[in-house]
């Protein structure tokens, strides 16, 4: 296990309680008429996505459950689509996959001292 990689994942999972964060108690609408936190969840799915791309391969086939193509494709569409951003699928990687994501990587961190 390289100590990179648990710095990547590490970082995927606090974007993603960032997002949590920000996300908390509000609706769909609220997101909708919100740009400000628009761009702040697609950011941080972009440097979740960022942080996915340089996990090692090695650590990627060790933790298969983890679906790391999935991740990094999402940040593709972002950063090389980004005039076509489709807000439906943000709030659904956010209100949906986010809390997956973070329950199954942090049982691949050391535990906090």
């Amino acid at each position: 296990m390289d100590k990179d990689d648990l710095r990547y994942v590490g970082h995927m999972v606090d974007c993603a309680r960032r997002i949590q964060i920000y996300l908390g108690g509000k609706s769909r609408s609220d997101f909708d008429a919100d740009e400000i936190l628009q761009l702040a969840v697609i950011h941080l799915i972009q440097t979740i996505g960022e942080a996915a791309r340089l996990v090692s391969s090695g650590f990627q086939q060790e933790h298969r459950e983890i679906p790391w193509a999935a991740i990094v494709g999402m940040r593709h569409r972002i950063v090389h689509d980004y005039l076509n951003i489709d807000f439906d699928i943000a709030w659904e990687v956010a209100a949906r996959d986010l809390p997956q994501l973070i329950l199954s990587l942090n049982p691949l961190l050391p535990p906090s001292p």
